[in-house]
């Protein structure tokens, strides 16, 4: 014979069931397991992560007051350090641009936008009646190359290869009939200028620099070809250029940085 079902007790039985389903984890709970995990993170060095996971508590747990209070705390904590960090990191850089610019005259004629940082080994005095590649600087880092050519033929040359044995870089082509392919004469001598702005010798400057040991040569691409050997000061002027360049451009990186990461903090 089946027992009757107490319906009061079933009634309570099922109550208690449904109140526990209800509740669940709190929001205060979450909130802290997400802290620890962003505390986690920042031990291991995961800044990024870590202030990801600090900045969503008040958009996903919006009663947990106290906790987003604390993660707040810990977000102003870590914008200040890494803005600390990165104007450390601002002054070794400036004295890093101060050292370089030692190997520079700085000019700005009424033809340039920017100031220019001509290297003193690359003077005209010093190359005016050579053939050689020529490393040229602004005050925004832009780097570049020309190649400088005179002889008693023109070579109507486009392009640039440096070269050691089977290591070489070439640069982009630049027609004779664009604007930054200028070719002059005087007398029995043929100039020719050919400017490799935009990236065109990109690869040429890093060549260079990496392989500055190097016995390197250059070949001027045109109707005809024509040699030399780098000079020992002209390499290192592109070493020279290019370490300034860096520095100039890491120097913009950490003020945008130190920038944004403050406007952060003021939106906290």
């Amino acid at each position: 014979m089946m027992k009757k079902i107490n319906l009061k007790n079933a009634f309570y039985f099922i109550l208690v069931i449904l109140t526990i389903w209800s509740c669940g984890t709190s929001q205060r709970e979450l909130a802290v397991k997400k802290i620890n995990m962003a505390r986690q993170h920042l031990n291991a060095g995961d800044t990024l992560q870590s202030i990801i996971l600090l900045d969503s508590i008040k958009i996903l747990y919006p009663k947990a007051e106290v906790q987003q209070a604390i993660a707040k705390n810990i977000l102003m904590a870590t914008y200040q350090q890494i803005i600390d960090n990165r104007k450390i990191q601002m002054i070794r850089n400036d004295s890093l641009i101060l050292d370089a610019e030692t190997k520079f005259d700085k000019v700005k004629t009424e033809f340039d936008r920017y100031m220019q940082y001509n290297h003193k080994r690359q003077t005209f005095m010093r190359s005016w009646n050579r053939s050689f590649l020529q490393v040229h600087l602004d005050e925004r880092g832009e780097l570049y190359l020309s190649s400088n050519y005179m002889g008693k033929e023109w070579l109507n040359h486009t392009g640039i290869r440096v070269y050691d044995e089977k290591l070489q870089a070439k640069s982009e082509r630049v027609p004779v009939d664009d604007m930054l392919n200028h070719q002059s004469d005087f007398l029995d001598h043929k100039w020719e200028k050919v400017t490799y702005m935009n990236g065109r010798a990109d690869s040429v400057i890093t060549f260079i620099a990496n392989n500055n040991t190097l016995n390197l040569k250059c070949v001027f691409l045109g109707s005809r070809y024509y040699y030399i050997v780098l000079e020992s000061y002209d390499k290192q002027a592109v070493i020279d250029a290019l370490t300034l360049s860096n520095a100039i451009k890491r120097k913009k990186q950490l003020e945008d940085e130190i920038v944004i990461l403050s406007r952060s903090m003021k939106s906290l």
